[in-house]
């Protein structure tokens, strides 16, 4: 094992140190170097993708995808009592990985559903904060999805799936594990030693580079420790130097404890980050349609969750303010996902169908939104600008305060062939008349876009 990792750093370091002798951009293990890589444009035209939450976690499926850690790191009592009530004694968290079966899993299946969402990307979590692993990590034994469980590669099998469906392929991946021993001890050294990281994380983000060349590298579990632990830095010059990725890779912004909105690619920040003005860098808003867990809850309830009015509002409101909206569901542990889950976004590929056009390739406009009328939302896609809008007054006469009109405007709603009167507001906007449309004739149920012409 010590040879193993050290071969990966001379590696990391041989190829970092290289670049000084070749006059291609390279980039350095350093912050200034990494954060000047432009983003590859994919990511920005995609808009819009799915996050699963998928792991032993889904086995309990109680609480939330930290099931371990609140019952035996934090002793809640809740957890305690669940496992107590259900449990027979000396039941432990590693137990449950031959309940996680996956028997059920049919990649094209979730492939075809999520491309009828209107999904750009898709991101899997190959590894949690429990460690274990979705793939045949061999510096994971026992732990993995090939050993125990499944016994097959979810990772590999997804990832094929989604490929043949020209969609963008992500990997979810935590840098720390909870109860690792190996973790536990660097932790306990004031993150002076990195045992865990040479032994386990940067093996396991090396080979998932080498074995599945993913489109994104979805980091997290990295707040406890500095880059220089994580040897994070080294990593990412690596990545953006010579590994098979190198060109077309996006990471986020999880790769040490300060690094969040500062470091990385685009910025998560936060979950469910949700930036009230037009940020300067390019980000990324990540939540769940069951708002209390990332991972599937068995004793959920309708109320719980998400409706579609929400996640539309809230995907629209992301992209006019230049970010990318990622939409988890948990699938179960017999590799199911719930209909409630496949409803929800279904109803989004339906509206994405006939209002696509304002959402992928977007940018946003001079303004992002309105309310002094009810909110309307703007994109710019060329050289139109779209403006979308949740309340149809009942006059069907819609006021839209931004745009500046000239004598050659345009306005057509998505979905309606004809095009629609309007006149000019004063000081400035234009007010549209909007067609006179049944329930059977309307583009869509929730959320409508005008797309203007000749607007400035």
């Amino acid at each position: 094992m010590e040879l193993y990792v050290w071969r990966i750093v001379g590696v990391l370091v041989f190829t970092v140190c290289l670049g000084f002798a070749r006059e291609v951009k390279r980039y350095t293990p350093d912050w200034k170097s990494l954060d000047s890589r432009p983003l590859p444009a994919w990511f920005d035209e995609a808009k819009f993708g799915v996050f699963l939450h998928w792991g032993v976690f889904s086995v309990p499926s109680f609480g939330s995808e930290w099931f371990w850690w609140h019952w035996q790191g934090e002793k809640q009592h809740a957890y305690v009592d669940f496992m107590n009530r259900n449990y027979p004694p000396g039941f432990t968290y590693a137990d449950f990985a031959p309940q996680f079966t996956a028997e059920f899993f049919d990649p094209d299946s979730w492939a075809d559903l999520f491309q009828a969402a209107g999904a750009k990307y898709v991101v899997l979590t190959t590894k949690h904060h429990e460690g274990f692993t979705n793939w045949g990590s061999n510096v994971s034994w026992n732990w993995n999805s090939m050993d125990t469980g499944p016994h097959r590669d979810l990772v590999g099998d997804l990832g094929a799936a989604i490929r043949k469906r020209n969609l963008y392929y992500g990997v979810y991946h935590s840098m720390l594990e909870w109860f690792n021993p190996l973790y536990v001890q660097d932790k306990s050294s004031g993150f002076k030693t990195q045992n865990f990281v040479f032994g386990k994380t940067l093996p396991e983000l090396v080979d998932l580079v080498q074995r599945y060349k993913p489109d994104l590298i979805w980091s997290d579990g990295d707040w406890e420790g500095p880059a220089e632990y994580w040897h994070s830095r080294e990593f990412l010059a690596w990545l953006y130097n010579d590994s098979p990725i190198k060109d077309k890779v996006v990471v986020n912004d999880r790769w040490c404890n300060n690094c969040s909105c500062h470091h990385g690619g685009y910025y998560n920040c936060a979950d469910k980050y949700k930036p009230g003005t037009l940020p300067d860098h390019k980000w990324e808003m990540c939540t769940s349609i069951d708002p209390y867990s990332w991972g599937y809850r068995r004793n959920m309830r309708v109320s719980d969750l998400m409706d579609v009015p929400s996640i539309l509002k809230e995907l629209v409101q992301t992209v006019c303010f230049g970010g990318n909206y990622l939409l988890n569901v948990g699938p179960t542990k017999d590799g199911m996902i719930a209909p409630i889950f496949q409803e929800r976004l279904l109803d989004v590929g339906r509206w994405l169908k006939v209002n696509g056009e304002a959402i992928y390739g977007s940018k946003p406009w001079r303004v992002q939104m309105d309310n002094s009328t009810g909110i309307i939302w703007y994109t710019l896609r060329k050289s139109f600008v779209y403006a979308v809008f949740a309340n149809w007054p009942a006059n069907n006469t819609l006021e839209i305060p931004s745009p500046k009109s000239t004598p050659n405007t345009n306005v057509t709603m998505l979905g309606v062939p004809q095009l629609l009167k309007w006149k000019p507001s004063k000081p400035q906007g234009i007010v549209v008349q909007l067609p006179v449309l049944t329930q059977s004739t309307l583009p869509s149920k929730i959320l409508w876009t005008l797309k203007l012409e000749n607007i400035s």
